[in-house]
């Protein structure tokens, strides 16, 4: 993609002389070139509050993979969905406003309202209480689901999930912290997407630490998807819900009678594996809560030993 390679060499240019106009300008450009790049790989479903992207690959028991903040399905497509392929029938998402997925005109971004998305979603599918594999904020979408739609699920395998609400955010995500939804939108085009070019090595050194972020992420991984604007928007608006709905979902853990599996990296410097991992485990009935050496990224960085896991939480 010789474009892409020069989006970084431009940014640079717009860095003293530029306008909001300017900015925008780039960042629409920075949108074009990578949706041409990295076109829809699935098909379109509609059901209430969002029109999905959804990709469907294999036969056999259905899992459900529900990715994370500010990511899209590639984070499951880049390997691990290939592999589950093998025996399952997979089906992948993207979030509502992530990747080429949209919210409706007015719909918000809780926990409540993407579990009941994906609950439609699996009612559309017709899947029959598929395992639903959630990593990060997917994680916590997926408990949301757990709790609010037993009946539709087998069970939760969750990776690197986020459970509780955090203290602190995470410095990789500081910038979607805004609560302004007119600034948060003037950032969205002007200095978020320059900005990630320009920062981009270094956050995703973070996420993935201290796991190597692998040479083709930006790509194979769906990586460069975050430059546009309405994915900085929809992650900022999927953290700014967390605080509403967080805690009421985190209060009824105990009430989880399906099996629920937990992967995470002891070396996360996203969601700490003891205030996470460790405190779902201890209030979920029966769950199993595997620790690894690694980081947050696992789906990615270690595509074997998560499909590994999932096998297991799916055979369990």
């Amino acid at each position: 993609m010789p474009a892409l390679a020069t989006i970084a060499a431009v940014a640079a240019g717009l860095a003293v002389p530029a306008t909001a106009g300017a900015l925008a300008l780039f960042t629409r450009y920075v949108e074009r070139k990578v949706e041409a790049a990295l076109p829809p790989q699935g098909i379109f479903i509609e059901v209430p509050g969002a029109r999905l992207h959804v990709r469907e690959q294999g036969q056999g028991p259905a899992l459900l993979l529900v990715h994370g903040l500010g990511g899209q399905m590639a984070h499951f497509t880049y390997e691990v969905a290939r592999q589950l392929a093998h025996h399952h029938r997979v089906i992948t998402v993207d979030r509502p406003g992530s990747g080429y997925s949209t919210r409706r005109r007015g719909a918000a971004a809780g926990l409540r309202e993407q579990a009941a998305v994906l609950a439609a979603l699996i009612d559309r599918l017709e899947l029959e209480q598929p395992l639903v594999v959630g990593h990060s904020l997917g994680g916590a979408v997926a408990l949301a689901l757990a709790l609010d739609y037993p009946d539709r699920i087998a069970g939760l395998s969750l990776l690197a999930p986020l459970t509780h609400l955090p203290d602190e955010v995470p410095a990789a995500f500081g910038a979607l912290a805004m609560r302004s939804p007119r600034l948060r939108r003037l950032l969205a085009w002007t200095v978020a997407t320059p900005g990630a070019i320009a920062r981009g090595t270094a956050m995703l050194g973070e996420v993935f630490a201290p796991d190597p972020v692998p040479p083709d992420f930006a790509t194979r991984g769906g990586g460069l998807l975050s430059l546009r604007p309405g994915q900085f928007l929809a992650a900022a608006d999927d953290m700014g819900a967390l605080t509403e709905q967080l805690p009421g979902y985190s209060s009824r853990y105990a009430e989880l009678r399906m099996p629920v599996a937990v992967l995470f990296g002891r070396d996360d410097r996203i969601l700490p594996w003891r205030e996470h991992g460790e405190a779902l485990a201890c209030k979920v009935p029966h769950a199993v809560l595997e620790v690894v050496d690694g980081g947050h990224m696992l789906p990615v960085a270690q595509p074997d030993l998560t499909v590994q896991f999932i096998r297991g939480a799916a055979a369990r």
